[in-house]
Order: C-alpha cells, then sequence, then structure tokens
C-alpha cells in the first residue's frame, strides 16, 4: 500500500499519458495545500467526519473480489458492456455495443475530449485526491443510440485502502445510454472510496444513470458527480443508498442548452449510526430548461440523512420548470433527517417549487390498515412499501426492481423483529 505522499504521486505521474501530466501535477499542488474539512463549514455542518484521509493508502493492486451475490448484475440480463473497477484497478468484462468503452488508463490524446475533468480538483481535500492519485476508470463514448444497459461493478475491498475510481461518459448529438452503476464493499473493513462520474450530453441525446450504493458499514464514501447537458437533451439520474458508515454524494447538473431536461430521483434507507448526505445542485442555464428532483428516505437506530438542493435559474434561462421534493420517514427516537431546499432565482418567467417532510408513520393509515385486519407489524409494512414505491417504480431500470424492494423491505421487517423501531 502506498500513503497519499509526493512518492505515491510520482508513481502515479509515471503510469499515467504524458498528456495527462500536467493538470495532475496541478491537483497534487492543491492537494498539499488542503486540510479535511471543517465541520464549521456550511458545506459539511451535518456531516461527523470523524476519519483523517492522511490515515489511509492506495492499494498496490486490484485486490479481491468482494464476497457478495451478483444480485443486480444478474437482475439486468443482456448486457452492452460490463466493467469492474476494484480498488481503483479497471478491467472491462464484456462490449458488445461498436462504441468506445475502455479503461481510462488507455485512453489516448484522441480521447482527450472525453476526459472531461468537469469536477475541479479544488473543490475540495477528496477531490484534489481523486485527481492527484485516481490513475483508472471506466471510458464510454457513445454515438448512436443503444437500448441495452452498460454496467459498472465499482468495489473496494482492502482494509486501510483509499480508491478513486472514476467513470467518464459523453453521449453525442440524438444518441442514448443507460448506465448502471453497482458500488459495494465487505461490511467488515475500513475504507475509503472517492468515485467521481462525469458526463457530457450532444444536442437531443438521451443519458439514464442509475448509482446502486450498497457499501459496507465500515465504508467512507464521498462521492462527486457533474453532468453537462446540451439543447433538447435529457439526463436521469436515479440513487439507492442503501450502505456506507458515511456516503455523500455532490452532484452538479448544468442544463446548458435551450430545452434541455433532468430527472433527479433518490430512494435511501439509513439504519444504525449511518450518514447519508445528499448535496445536489441543478443550475438552469439555458432557456425551456425543466427539473425535477425527487428523493424520499426513512432512518432508523440512529442514522442520519442529509439532503440540500439547490435549484438555481441564471437571468437569462427564463420560461424554466424546476421543482424539488425531499420526504423522509422517522422510524426511531434516535434516528434523525436534515432538509434543506433552497432557490435561487434570477430570470422573471419560471415556474419553480420546492418542498420537504419529515416524520414517523402515519397513525390514521396505520388505524385504517388495522380496521381491515392486518396486525400493527404488517400495516407498517405497508406503509414503509407504499412510501418507498413511489421512487422505486418510477426507477429507469425495472429488472432491477424486485431486489431493491426486497432490500428495502428486510432492513424495516429486521428491525421490527429487533425492537428497533417505533
Amino acid at each position: 500500500m502506498f500513503p497519499l505522499d509526493r512518492s505515491t504521486f510520482d508513481r502515479a505521474q509515471s503510469v499515467r499519458p504524458q498528456w495527462r501530466q500536467p493538470s495532475r501535477s496541478a491537483a497534487f499542488d492543491v492537494f498539499e495545500k488542503l486540510s479535511m474539512p471543517d465541520p464549521k463549514e456550511e458545506a459539511w455542518r451535518y456531516v461527523d467526519l470523524d476519519f483523517d484521509l492522511a490515515d489511509y493508502s492506495v492499494p498496490a493492486d486490484a485486490g479481491d473480489r468482494v464476497d457478495r451475490p451478483d444480485v443486480i448484475r444478474n437482475a439486468l440480463g443482456t448486457t452492452a458492456g460490463v466493467a469492474m473497477v476494484r480498488n481503483g484497478v479497471t478491467t472491462i468484462e464484456s462490449s458488445t455495443a461498436d462504441v468506445v468503452f475502455a479503461r481510462l488508463a488507455d485512453a489516448g490524446p484522441e480521447h482527450g475530449t472525453l476526459i472531461l475533468d468537469a469536477i475541479p480538483s479544488d473543490l475540495d481535500i477528496f477531490s484534489a485526491a481523486h485527481h492527484a492519485f485516481g490513475t483508472d476508470g471506466v471510458l464510454l463514448s457513445v454515438d448512436r443510440p443503444i437500448s441495452e444497459p452498460f454496467f459498472i461493478d465499482i468495489e473496494a475491498s482492502t482494509p486501510g485502502s483509499v480508491s478513486f475510481p472514476r467513470v467518464a461518459m459523453t453521449v453525442a448529438d440524438n444518441a442514448s445510454a443507460s448506465v448502471v452503476l453497482n458500488c459495494r464493499s465487505p461490511h467488515d473493513t475500513d475504507l475509503v472510496v472517492v468515485p467521481q462520474i462525469e458526463a457530457e450530453l450532444g444536442d437531443g441525446a438521451r443519458l439514464e444513470v442509475t448509482i446502486l450504493q450498497n457499501w459496507g458499514y465500515q465504508t467512507k464514501a464521498i462521492g462527486q458527480s457533474r453532468v453537462v447537458v446540451g439543447r433538447d437533451a435529457t439526463i436521469r439520474i436515479s440513487e439507492v443508498g442503501l450502505g456506507a458508515d458515511l456516503s455523500r454524494l455532490h452532484l452538479t447538473v448544468d442544463l446548458e442548452g435551450r430545452g434541455s431536461s433532468s430527472e433527479i430521483l433518490g430512494v435511501y434507507f439509513g439504519e444504525r449510526d449511518q450518514t447519508l448526505d445528499y448535496r445536489y445542485f441543478m443550475n438552469h442555464i439555458g432557456q425551456n430548461t425543466s427539473s425535477e428532483m425527487f428523493l424520499k428516505g426513512a432512518v432508523e437506530d440512529e442514522a442520519l440523512s442529509v439532503f440540500t438542493g439547490m435549484i438555481r435559474i441564471e437571468k437569462d434561462a427564463q420560461r424554466t420548470n424546476a421543482h424539488q421534493t425531499n420526504r423522509n420517514l422517522i422510524l426511531s427516537d434516535g434516528a434523525a433527517a436534515q432538509s434543506v431546499p433552497n432557490l435561487e432565482i434570477l430570470a422573471n418567467d419560471v415556474r419553480c417549487g420546492h418542498g420537504s417532510t419529515m416524520g414517523p408513520l402515519d397513525p390514521e393509515h396505520r388505524y385504517y390498515l388495522m380496521s381491515r385486519g392486518l396486525d400493527r407489524e404488517r400495516a407498517d409494512r405497508l406503509q414503509v412499501r407504499g412510501f418507498f414505491e413511489e421512487v422505486i417504480a418510477r426507477l429507469p431500470r425495472q429488472e432491477i426492481t424486485e431486489p431493491l424492494r426486497d432490500w428495502f423491505n428486510t432492513k424495516f421487517v429486521t428491525a421490527q423483529a429487533e425492537g428497533r423501531v417505533q
């Protein structure tokens, strides 16, 4: 294993193409100047960062596979391509589509425009470390409509490690693609993972990205993502949050093109002392753009969920239609949710709205269900299932929804059996 220092950076530079080295040198300079975020900073005020990135090291190799069933991959069926990114090392397992689906480490100068570096290295110390020490990932460039999904398994398994997986995607004018990212690690292994996902959509393009966050319970995951959307193009991003000790997703969508649109869905369930943190920023730049953020989650035990949403509408982004909603179930006395939706409107011809709710299961709904013959436990299960179903039924890859329903249901049923919910 290699510590996050100059010698490890020099080692990373030695395996990078020469044309990529200058930007990585700049990132390392930024990394050396930054420290771990202060909880007094607004961006981190709800999150307890009880670890130091300097205590983790870059794995020397791909390491072992995560010993967990391939439920999602099997549910998808036929795919356009399959890739594995394990401990920062990428393997392309299959590719049936005649498009660029390759290791980022193998990218040549001709792919320079596809490697967007859309997420700045000075965003925070995690982004700086990603750009300085990350060397591999998946590169996808689609120039025509592809109906079958691309499946990317992102794994981390080495104790005490920090890895930097990356997925860079471009979808050309009038092309389309669907990508499923399956993120996982062992439940008993302390590690850090800093994934970055970036995408650029041409005019009239369509891209669906489904992120299954199923990290182990000792994993700290600091994810960052940015999408740039062209004229009349549509991005759909769905995140399912199940695992991790700390999971944070910082997502920025720039609706640059006239008539571009975005749909952001989220469904999550926190338990134990998990923290699930979502920071979503929707920038309306072009005219006639539209967006929806719709997230629903539940927390039990001493878990914490955080949603910070921002819709910003630029002065020239007239005739924008934008909405954000976050709803939370609080299932235990020790659990908590923070929800902070925001609007920043500089245009005067817009339709916008935002809202958030949090609270326990509805006692009136419980009473109604029990009056129809259900006992309390079954009535509460039905409420929880219906709460999540509003999002699950809208996920773009319906092939994977049955395993998701089972996972969410099992979490709640287990908590009921152990007396951990109200």
